[in-house]
């Protein structure tokens, strides 16, 4: 099966955990956990397996994981 590959934006500490496109072909996730011990980076797989509607095991943090920008891969979409 393919996987997509997304590069994804992460803004911490908002008020509602949101998942949007960008202009630049992007993606802009707005998430509630403070970016503490991996908290952000699991709602972050949480939030984009919730929007393409796929496990949460499809989900994973390719490159990025400790900064803001990150690369998102999602199995088998």
């Amino acid at each position: 099966m393919p996987s997509t590959l997304l590069q994804v934006k992460v803004k911490p500490n908002a008020r509602v955990s949101t998942l949007s496109p960008s202009a630049d072909g992007t993606w802009l996730a707005h998430i509630k956990a403070a970016p503490i011990e991996g908290k952000a980076n699991e709602e972050l797989v949480t939030l984009v397996a919730r929007h393409f509607q796929c496990r949460k095991s499809a989900v994973s943090i390719k490159s990025g994981a400790s900064g803001r920008l990150k690369l998102v891969k999602i199995e088998g979409t």
